[in-house]
Order: C-alpha cells, then structure tokens, then sequence
C-alpha cells in the first residue's frame, strides 16, 4: 500500500514539473488551480486572462442570455456549456465562474446560460431546454468552436438537466461529452436521502439536507393552487434561510391540504413513508419529479462520453446516485470517479501536503480528481500544428 501511495507521489510530482506529455501536465495545474478558485496559482500565472462578456442568443424563436469566457491568446479548442448547481447567484456564483476561467484558460469556449429560476431556488421543466439552447448556440458559431468539440459541464441537480438536455434531437448528435459532479438518477431516492439522510440498509444514515429541503419547498411553490399556502410557505422557507435551525412548526396549522402535503414530505423521518408522501403531493409537483427523474428516461440514445464525478460524504445528492447513473448508461459509455473524502457536494478541499492524512486518503483523491480533468481535456481539437 506505501508503494502504491508512493509511485501516485512521484506521479503527480512528475506532471507538476513537466516531465510528462502536455495534457497530463495541464491536468495537473488545472486541478490545483480548481482547489485554489480566485487565489493565485501557476496556472493562473502562466495563461493569459480570458475574456469574459454578456450574451444575447435566440434558438428557434427561444431567447436566452448568458456569460461567455474565450481563451485570450489562441483560439479555443473546444465549447462547453457550463451549468450551476441550484444557487442564488445562479451562472454568476463566484465557483462556477472561477471554473469557467479555469477551463477558457484551457482554450475551452465556456458559456454559462442564464437560469432565472435558480435564484429563487427553483427547478422547472424548461430548464433541459434552456441549457439545450445554450449548446445549439455554441454549434452554430464554427468561428467560436470547433465542429465535434461541444459538450455540458454541470453541477449538482443541473447534472440531470444537462443529461435530458443532451437527449433533445436537434443537438444529441453535436454534443460530444457531460461533465458531471454531483449529480442525481432517481429523483425518488434523492428525495429520501436528502429529506431522512437514509442512503441504505448497509450504511450509515446521515444528516437531512436543509439546502435540499429549501429547494423543494421553494420549487413547490409554483404548483400550490391556495394563495395562502403559498404565502406561509414562503414565510417557512424566508425563515430558513436566515436561519436553518429555526422552528417553524408555529406556522404548519395555517397550511392547507396541498401546503400540508409538501411540509409533511420535507418534515418525515420515515424513509419508508418517502414514496406515499410523493403520491400526495400536487399533481403538477409529482409530475415534475417523474419529468426530471432520469430513472425514467430512455439514456440509450444518449452518444456522449460521460465523465461523473461524487464525493462519498455529499450530503446533498448521495454518491450511489452517480453509480446508478454509469450503470443506466450504454457499456464504457461513462466513466465514473467517487472521491473519498475530499469532495463533500461540489466543494473540495486539500490538507497540507505533509499530513499523515493527506498521503493516506487524499493523494488518491487527487489521483481520481486528476484523471477526470484529463479526460475533459482530451475532448479538446487537437493542438495547432
């Protein structure tokens, strides 16, 4: 086992200092440069800054606007589209937009599209299309990126939306890969995990999500046809936010059938009760929910290479998700890398490089994390003669 901690150490110290082709040493200052964000790094330092400007883009009669990030001193190489998980900030959080100028840096064609809802914490049916239009866009613009280089970059819930995105038929040919961190397959089970914490009989359960939970009430609220349902509701959800350990039982008697069904589904403790409660909530909601499921979608048509990325700890949407998602795609079609323990949900996190911690758990944390990157960067057009 030392060895094999070792040889990782020796390799990654080899792709730090170039001693190995060029992808596997971009790989490398890419990852690091990921873990550091805005703070500097040698990747950083050693790539000029890109361009980062507003877009306005209509497709068929559908019009979007979204953040585009270009490579500064050569043409990209490849475009992708970029996808937040289900944040305030929405295209504009400072994560997505770091990994956005990691990746143009990588002479990648980055557009992030604008997901209004997100702000508000919500999911609607639109959005596949939404981030289907984004794609289209970038296959249109051969001035911007090159044919068969296109692909969906997502995070979180958006992994699903990028994945029924890649099944519309106008662009299922044109989108070569999906790059996904953290996302779900059935959207039953996460659910259950995030409103009970129960992953499975043969593991520990672990806390309820109350992020999960806020995106569900606050996606909910479209579907309750009772104006005051709505109104306390949203009085639940405000209070939340401003503190997620605050009591807000006060208010569940004012709700009304629809209000009660919702609050009692993020309310249970009985995973085994997750699947009845689902079939009382509003039609509208339920039908959301069996919409967005990838569970029940036909992924066969699905010609992307599929790159999954989960931390073993997220405690959002479980690891198992990811797993059920590589196993629902065609054979060798997806490729799959659980980390350990330095990925919670879209966050990672290094200890100091001479911890016994580090060279026991993370360093091939580091390794999976790096192998990932390597594959997105291999979708790129070749390098220029």
């Amino acid at each position: 086992m030392i060895k094999k901690y070792l040889w990782l150490c020796a390799s990654l110290i080899l792709l730090l200092n170039g001693c190995v082709p060029q992808r596997s040493y971009e790989a490398a200052l890419i990852l690091a440069d990921t873990a550091a964000r805005e703070a500097p790094s040698r990747w950083k330092s050693t790539t000029p800054t890109p361009s980062q400007a507003g877009v306005t883009y209509t497709v068929a009669g559908r019009t979007h606007q979204g953040t585009l990030y270009l490579p500064a001193a050569a043409p990209p190489r490849a475009g992708i589209v970029l996808v937040p998980g289900v944040v305030p900030l929405g295209k504009d959080d400072p994560r997505l937009v770091a990994f956005a100028n990691t990746l143009a840096r990588a002479r990648f064609a980055v557009l992030t599209p604008e997901l209004k809802e997100f702000q508000h914490l919500q999911v609607r049916t639109r959005h596949p299309r939404v981030i289907a239009d984004a794609l289209a866009y970038l296959a249109d613009r051969p001035d911007l990126v090159p044919s068969d280089h296109l692909g969906f970059g997502a995070f979180s819930f958006s992994v699903g939306l990028a994945v029924i995105a890649s099944l519309e038929e106008d662009i299922r040919a044109q989108v070569q890969f999906i790059f996904g961190v953290g996302g779900y397959y059935d959207l039953e089970t996460a659910i259950r995990f995030f409103t009970t914490g129960y992953l499975s009989e043969s593991e520990h359960d672990l806390e309820p999500s109350q992020y999960g939970k806020l995106i569900f009430a606050a996606t909910s609220l479209k579907y309750l046809t009772n104006p005051a349902d709505r109104a306390v509701l949203k009085e639940m959800i405000n209070i939340k936010i401003r503190n997620p350990d605050a009591d807000i039982t006060f208010l569940a008697p004012r709700l009304g059938p629809q209000g009660k069904a919702v609050y009692s589904l993020l309310n249970n403790t009985d995973p085994a009760q997750v699947s009845p409660l689902i079939q009382a909530l509003p039609q509208g909601l339920r039908q959301l929910i069996e919409n967005l499921s990838l569970s029940n979608q036909d992924l066969t048509p699905i010609q992307a290479q599929v790159i999954l990325v989960h931390g073993k700890d997220d405690p959002l949407i479980p690891y198992t998700e990811s797993i059920a998602l590589a196993n629902a795609l065609p054979p060798k079609q997806a490729k799959l890398y659980i980390i350990e323990q330095t990925l919670t949900h879209v966050d990672f996190k290094f200890r100091s490089f001479f911890t016994p911690a580090f060279w026991s758990h993370e360093l091939p944390d580091l390794w999976r994390m790096y192998r990932a990157i390597y594959l997105l960067l291999g979708k790129r057009a070749p390098t220029d003669p």
